[in-house]
């Protein structure tokens, strides 16, 4: 009987503890599922917290900086708004070309050249500009071969040719007025080269290559002011204005002209080792010339007198170190002349004219075009190594080339 309960109790004490077991069990697996979620709801909580912060933290520098910068703090830098409408230029240098590019001209000649032992003809092209609605056009003294073209045509922009005449050219000038018989033609403006600033518009007009390519327009800016440059080797041009719009065989004789349309510059020159190294000579310089000529048919030009050389190349010659730095070196004075009556003698070397100075026989034929027959003249030279003061009075005219 006892032991009949004793098995029973152990029966039931078993079955308590394994019971109890179970019951432990399931307690121990709820406790650890609570535990999982908790941890996954505590780490989406921070996951939501940081990106909260993130956002917050972003927008909060995006619209504070935003806020002041917009205040009055010195340290502040707010940048103005830019707008660059990048039809500006092409709308203006098409409004350029269609206010000039009637006046615009091209000029085709024939020049006889010697070959060896016989004489062939060469013809040349170039550019041109109307200066005067009676047919006065404006041009490179080059384009008309210095003055030696045996047939002259110029092409107008309605497709008709008439033959033209030199008037008047200056090889160191590089300038040439041609004059045909018409009237009423469309005439350039000219403005003013002494206002130019460097980085202003520049258009170029002409005929580049020959007349297939007639009046193209090319575009840049004034790259500089009061260039040189040397064309021979007797002659360097002054004074030039240089641009970057292109300029070609043809262009020669054309206008460049600002963004207004008005002609600054006749075109003359390219440096052929670079590109975008264009030349012309200033409008400024041109205007007393043509006026002269459409007044009197031609344009007189003050003579000095003298047939001279560079110091330079009378240094090289002889092989001799004088002692100026520059000048002009007298050879030849011509007898009963404005240089003869100032006092002028062979071996004088001019080194100013006025408040220029001399170096060649180029710039003293370039500071004479500014005086007419009884202007006086501030003249400096060295004589026996000292320097003098002369005062000529101009009364002579151009007539020969090689001599000023």
């Amino acid at each position: 009987m006892d032991s009949n309960n004793n098995i029973d109790q152990k029966i039931n004490v078993d079955q308590d503890v394994e019971s109890g077991q179970v019951v432990d069990n399931h307690e121990k697996q709820n406790f650890h599922d609570g535990k999982e979620k908790r941890g996954r709801n505590w780490i989406f909580l921070v996951a939501v917290v940081l990106l909260i912060s993130f956002v917050g933290g972003f927008a909060g520098a995006y619209f504070g900086n935003g806020y002041f910068a917009s205040q009055d703090s010195p340290n502040a830098y707010v940048q103005d708004p830019i707008t660059i409408n990048p039809n500006d230029s092409i709308t203006a240098v098409s409004a350029v070309a269609k206010k000039s590019m009637s006046s615009v001209v091209g000029i085709t000649t024939v020049e006889t050249q010697e070959f060896w032992f016989s004489q062939q003809d060469v013809s040349g092209v170039g550019s041109g500009v109307i200066v005067h609605e009676d047919g006065y056009i404006l041009t490179n003294s080059h384009v008309v071969a210095d003055g030696e073209a045996k047939e002259i045509t110029v092409k107008f922009e309605d497709g008709e040719q008439t033959d033209g005449e030199v008037l008047w050219n200056d090889p160191f000038l590089d300038l040439a007025v041609v004059k045909v018989e018409r009237s009423k033609l469309p005439v350039a403006i000219l403005g003013d080269s002494d206002s130019l600033v460097v980085g202003e518009l520049a258009v170029a007009i002409g005929n580049p290559l020959g007349l297939e390519f007639e009046r193209t327009v090319t575009s840049g800016v004034i790259s500089g002011l009061n260039r040189a440059v040397r064309v021979d080797r007797s002659n360097i041009i002054e004074d030039l204005i240089q641009t970057d719009a292109s300029i070609n065989p043809g262009n020669s004789g054309g206008p460049l002209l600002n963004g207004k349309g008005e002609v600054i510059g006749i075109n003359t020159a390219k440096m052929q080792t670079a590109e975008g190294l264009g030349f012309a000579i200033p409008i400024n310089l041109t205007k007393p010339i043509i006026e002269d000529i459409i007044k009197t048919g031609t344009h007189q030009t003050v003579l000095l007198g003298i047939t001279g050389v560079s110091l330079e190349e009378y240094e090289a010659r002889l092989g001799i170190d004088l002692e100026p730095e520059g000048g002009v070196v007298v050879i030849e004075v011509q007898p009963a002349s404005t240089a003869q009556e100032a006092g002028i003698l062979p071996g004088d070397v001019i080194t100013r004219i006025a408040d220029r100075d001399i170096s060649n026989m180029g710039q003293l034929r370039r500071a004479l075009y500014k005086y007419d027959s009884g202007d006086e003249v501030e003249l400096r030279i060295i004589r026996n190594g000292e320097e003098q003061i002369l005062l000529p009075v101009f009364k002579d005219t151009k007539t020969n080339p090689e001599t000023n």
